[in-house]
C-alpha cells in the first residue's frame, strides 16, 4: 500500500492525546460511609472492573478514530500493476472539443455537455493538482498557463463552440509546448474529449506521441445522424439587375446516412422571405435547386438561405451577399481618329456602363486597376509601357477587346499577342486603291454560352440577316464566336491567364463592312461587357484562411478593417494592384470576449468609407459528420503503447475505471468509513454502557 500524500501521516502522532487523557485521569475521588462495608466492597469490585473494560473500549475507539482519519488524508492506494500509470505528481493537460460538430446529440444531450460533465468527473482525481491544463479548440493564451482543479471547473462552464477546427496534431502541438515549459523530463498525462471528426482529425498516421507522455482517447462514440448543409450558391449570370428575374442557383448536400425527403429551403432577401423549393437528398448525396430573386434597387443586397434540420443547426443557414447592377467600367484607347465613335455610341444608352476614352499614347495606365473592360481600337503601335501593363490587365483576370487598324503591323501585334497565346497573326495584303470586298458573316451557334441569351426564344429558329465584313488579318487561336462564310475567323474568344481577350478581325469603319451598324453588333459589345465583370463571390468560409477580395480605389497605404455588429478587427492584409488578400483570425488571435460568427461584415478602408459588404459561414469541414470509432483508433496508434483508447465516454463507470487500470485501487474512502464507524461505536460505548 502506498500513499499519495504521506505528509500527512504526521499527524498519527495525535494518538498520543487520547493516550495521554486516559493514563493521567486526575480526578479526585469522594469517601462515602456506609454501616455494611462487606456489601460495599462488592458494589466496588464490579464497577471497578466494568469500568476498566469500557475505558479501554473508547481509548481504542478514539485511537483508530484518529488513525484512519489521518490515513484518509494520506490517501492510500494499492499500485496497479500498469507501469504506464497515472501521475498525479506530473501536468495532467485535458483537451475538450467544441467544434460545431459537437453540437450532436444523444440521448436529447449535446455531445459538448457530455464531454464537460466527463471532464468534471475526472477532475476528482486531480482534485489537489496544481498542474492541470484546460485546452479547446480556442488557443486562447489562458489555456497556455497551468492551473488548479477549482480554476478548471470554472472555465469549464464558459466553453463555448468555436468556428476554429483543429487537427489532433496542432491539439498536441499545443498541449506539448505547456508541458515543455513546465517539465520537460517529468511523467504527464494528457486527456482528449473529442468526437474524432475524420474531416479535421487530420492524418493519424502521423501523430507520434512522445514515449514520456501518456495519452488517453475517450471518444464519444459518435453517430452519422443526418445532416444537411449548404454545399455552394452562385447566380445564373455574372451579375444581376435590378427590378428583373433572376436565378439563384442552391447545392444542398446530406452527408449523413438517411434520406432527406422533401424538405423546405426558404430564401430571405433583405430580412424578407422572397421564395421557397422543396429538396430531396439521397443518403450522402446532394440537389441542386433553383431560387427566383428579384430587387428593386442597386447595390449590395443581404441574403439568407433557411432550413430546419437537427440535431446540428449551426449550418442551418448560409448567408451570402449578391450587388445588383453593379458599375461595368469599359476603357476605351483609340488610334488616330478616323470616323465615327461606335464604342462610346454603344455604350452610352445604359447607365449600367461606366465609359472613359483616351488615346492609347496619352493615357495613365494607373486606370487600369479600375477597368474592367479595355477596347482597343485602331492602334498601330503596342509596345512599351502600354504592352506591358495590357498583358498584367489581362493576366490578373480583366478583359481585352482587339479592333485592328486598318493596317496591322505584325512585327507589333505578334509579340504582344504571342504573350496573351494568340500565335499566327498575318495581315491580309490589300492593293492601294482597290475598295476592300467584304464578305457576309456565318450565323452565330446560338448554343453556346455567349449568344445564350442573346436572341429571343420567339426568334431562335428564324433565319438571320447577318452583316458584311473585310477581315484585315487572320489568327489561329481562341473559341470561334463569329466566323465569315469562307471559314475564316471574324471574332474569337481566348483565355489569357485569369483574364479574356476577344479579337476582331476587321476595322468598324464602314470601308469593312457594316458590323458596326447592324443590330448584331450592340448585344455582341454588350456580351463582352457583362462577361468582363467578375463573377460576383456571394460568400466566404471561415476555413479558407486566406481570401482575394478586389476594391476599388486603392492606396498603398489604406488599412481595411472588418466590422460585424460590435466586432471589429484589423486583419493580416496586403495589397496588389486592385487585390486585397485578408488573412481571417484564428478563435486564439481575438481579443478576450470576441468571437467570430457566421453573418455579414463590413469591410471598410481607413476613412471609416464601406468598400464592399461581405457574407461569412463555418467551413463545410465540420458538416461532414463522419467520426473515428474506438476500433479505428486503437488501430491508428496500434504501435505507440503509451496510448490508450477508451471505448466509449458513454461508460457510466469511465472515471472508476481510468482510476483502478491506472491509478490503483484508492482506499481512502474505507478508511474514512472506518472512521466515522469507530466514532459512533465510541457514542454507543458512552451512551449504552453505563456504570
Amino acid at each position: 500500500m502506498n500513499f499519495l500524500y504521506p505528509s500527512f501521516l504526521i499527524g498519527l502522532s495525535a494518538v498520543a492525546l487520547p493516550i495521554a487523557i486516559h493514563l493521567f485521569n486526575f480526578r479526585r475521588t469522594r469517601r462515602v460511609y456506609f454501616s455494611n462495608i462487606e456489601l460495599l466492597r462488592a458494589v466496588q469490585t464490579e464497577t471497578k472492573s466494568f469500568r476498566r473494560l469500557k475505558h479501554w473500549l473508547v481509548l481504542a475507539c478514539r485511537c483508530l478514530f484518529i488513525v484512519c482519519l489521518v490515513l484518509a488524508f494520506a490517501q492510500p492506494f494499492i499500485p496497479s500493476k500498469n507501469r504506464m500509470g497515472l501521475s498525479r505528481q506530473g501536468v495532467t493537460s485535458l483537451y475538450v472539443d467544441n467544434s460545431y460538430s459537437m453540437q450532436n446529440e444523444r440521448s436529447e444531450k449535446r455531445y459538448l455537455d457530455i464531454a464537460i460533465s466527463k471532464l468534471d468527473e475526472l477532475l476528482t482525481l486531480f482534485r489537489n493538482a496544481t498542474s492541470l491544463q484546460l485546452l479547446t479548440n480556442d488557443f486562447s493564451a489562458a489555456e497556455q498557463q497551468p492551473a488548479t482543479a477549482e480554476a478548471i471547473r470554472d472555465r469549464v462552464t464558459s466553453i463555448r463552440f468555436a468556428h476554429t477546427p483543429r487537427s489532433l496534431e496542432s491539439v498536441y502541438r499545443r498541449q506539448r509546448n505547456l508541458l515543455r515549459s513546465i517539465n520537460a523530463n517529468a511523467r504527464n498525462q494528457l486527456f482528449w474529449f473529442s468526437d474524432f471528426q475524420k474531416s479535421t482529425a487530420g492524418d493519424l498516421s502521423k501523430l507520434r506521441i512522445d514515449t514520456t507522455d501518456r495519452l488517453f482517447i475517450v471518444p464519444l462514440d459518435a453517430q452519422a445522424t443526418k445532416n444537411v448543409f449548404v454545399d455552394s450558391v452562385w447566380l445564373a449570370t455574372p451579375f444581376i439587375r435590378e427590378l428583373q428575374n433572376n436565378s439563384l442557383n442552391v447545392t444542398l448536400t446530406n452527408s449523413g446516412q438517411e434520406a432527406v425527403k422533401n424538405l423546405p429551403v426558404r430564401l430571405y432577401l433583405d430580412d424578407a422571405q422572397t421564395s421557397t423549393v422543396s429538396a430531396t437528398l439521397p443518403p450522402g448525396g446532394s440537389a441542386t435547386v433553383s431560387l427566383n430573386i428579384n430587387v428593386t434597387s442597386k447595390g449590395y443586397h443581404r441574403g439568407r438561405i433557411v432550413f430546419d434540420d437537427y440535431p446540428i443547426t449551426f449550418d442551418n443557414q448560409y448567408f451570402f451577399v449578391i450587388e445588383a447592377s453593379p458599375a461595368v467600367r469599359v476603357l476605351h484607347l483609340s488610334g488616330t481618329a478616323t470616323g465615327r465613335d461606335y464604342i462610346n455610341t454603344v455604350y452610352a444608352n445604359d447607365s449600367l456602363f461606366v465609359r472613359r476614352s483616351y488615346n492609347a499614347q496619352n493615357f495613365d495606365v494607373g486606370q487600369l486597376k479600375e477597368t474592367d473592360l479595355v477596347v482597343l481600337e485602331g492602334v498601330e503601335q503596342v509596345s512599351g509601357t502600354l504592352r506591358t501593363e495590357l498583358q498584367r490587365f489581362v493576366q490578373q483576370g480583366g478583359s481585352l477587346t482587339i479592333i485592328p487598324p486598318d493596317k496591322p503591323d505584325a512585327a507589333v501585334y505578334g509579340p504582344f499577342l504571342s504573350a496573351l497565346g494568340i500565335g499566327g497573326v498575318q495581315p491580309i495584303a490589300s492593293q492601294p486603291g482597290i475598295a476592300v470586298p467584304t464578305v457576309p458573316l456565318a450565323e452565330p451557334d446560338r448554343r453556346i454560352p455567349f449568344f445564350q441569351d442573346v436572341f429571343q426564344r420567339s426568334y431562335q429558329s428564324e433565319p438571320l440577316n447577318m452583316p458584311s465584313a473585310a477581315p484585315v488579318w487572320r489568327w489561329s487561336a481562341g473559341n470561334r464566336l463569329l466566323a465569315l462564310r469562307d471559314g475564316r475567323p471574324m471574332l474569337t474568344q481566348s483565355r489569357a491567364g485569369a483574364g479574356t481577350v476577344y479579337m476582331l478581325a476587321s476595322p468598324l469603319s464602314a470601308t469593312y463592312g457594316n458590323l458596326a451598324e447592324h443590330a448584331l453588333f450592340v448585344p455582341v459589345m454588350y456580351k463582352m461587357a457583362a462577361l468582363s465583370v467578375r463573377a460576383q463571390r456571394t460568400a466566404y468560409s471561415f476555413d479558407e484562411g486566406l481570401i482575394t477580395i478586389p476594391v476599388k480605389n486603392t492606396s498603398e497605404r489604406a488599412v481595411y478593417r472588418l466590422k460585424h455588429d460590435k466586432l471589429d478587427i484589423i486583419p493580416v492584409q496586403r495589397l496588389t494592384g486592385n487585390q486585397l488578400q485578408l488573412e481571417l483570425p484564428k478563435s486564439n488571435e481575438l481579443v478576450e470576449g470576441q468571437t467570430i460568427e457566421g453573418g455579414y461584415y463590413q469591410l471598410q478602408d481607413s476613412q471609416g468609407r464601406t468598400e464592399r459588404l461581405l457574407a461569412f459561414n463555418p467551413g463545410r469541414q465540420e458538416s461532414n459528420l463522419a467520426f473515428y470509432s474506438a476500433s479505428e483508433l486503437r488501430q491508428a496508434f496500434a504501435s505507440q503503447p503509451n496510448v490508450e483508447v477508451f471505448d466509449s465516454i458513454q461508460d457510466g463507470d469511465f472515471v472508476q475505471v481510468l482510476e483502478r487500470e491506472n491509478l490503483g485501487q484508492s482506499l481512502w474512502k474505507y478508511f474514512l468509513i472506518a472512521a466515522l464507524g469507530f466514532l459512533l461505536f465510541e457514542i454507543g460505548l458512552v451512551r449504552l454502557m453505563r456504570e
